[in-house]
């Protein structure tokens, strides 16, 4: 009797450590544990959530097992204000390109057929003529030139006062095409050398007055384009 007695009390004994660890770690959690590092009991086909005689609503959830046993009671987690983004700064406008400076042109002298320029005996520019000179004037916008002077010439048919008056009048023509195309008229002049100074040798288109003839003097027959400039 004596020895069964003692069994029990040393049974009972074994028993209040356990529950005093239980005791204190349902005060701290208010959950039945089942060892120091958990914080429900563990069964057969699941996890049991054992509330202890403290359990409280702030207990619970500041137990390790809340997301398993009461996840509403758990704190919500709190969101980390992003600092605002820092406005990107506008990026620094390219310096623009210099600017190039315009060439300059040499001393030159260009020679246009007056047949190309005009109708044979005409002073009006033809629509290819105009063509020819948009190309010069495309030329000298921008360029480095001091003045331009368009001279005018003529072959040996007609009379010399004829032949001068032609020439200024193509010479002028010439000028008056360009100053359209806004090359100032302050830096052009014109000039007419009438017949003086044929470009054909004397004696090279003998004859009278002929088709053939006439195109072998088509040389003489023209408009000097004089540009003086600097290099």
């Amino acid at each position: 009797m004596i020895a069964a007695r003692t069994l029990v009390l040393a049974g009972v004994a074994a028993l209040f450590p356990a529950l005093a660890m239980a005791q204190v770690n349902s005060t701290n959690q208010g959950y039945l544990v089942n060892g120091p590092n958990f914080d429900v009991v563990t069964a057969v086909g699941g996890t049991i959530c054992v509330r202890t005689s403290d359990w409280t609503p702030a207990r619970a959830a500041a137990a390790k097992a809340c997301q398993q046993c009461t996840p509403e009671l758990c704190p919500k987690p709190v969101a980390v204000a992003q600092a605002p983004a820092t406005p990107a700064r506008p990026a620094t406008p390219a310096a623009p390109p210099a600017k190039k400076a315009p060439e300059k042109m040499l001393p030159q002298k260009i020679n246009f057929s007056a047949d190309a320029l005009f109708d044979f005996d005409k002073a009006v520019l033809k629509p290819e003529g105009k063509t020819m000179l948009d190309e010069l004037a495309r030329t000298l916008q921008g360029a480095n030139y001091e003045v331009i002077v368009t001279v005018g010439h003529a072959d040996r048919f007609g009379s010399v006062s004829y032949n001068q008056k032609l020439s200024e009048r193509r010479a002028a023509a010439v000028k008056d095409y360009l100053t359209s195309k806004e090359i100032p008229a302050n830096k052009i002049s014109t000039d007419g050398k009438g017949k003086s100074q044929p470009m054909t040798k004397p004696g090279e288109c003998a004859g009278p007055k002929s088709a053939k003839v006439i195109a072998c003097l088509q040389p003489d027959r023209r408009v000097d384009v004089d540009v003086t400039g600097s290099k």
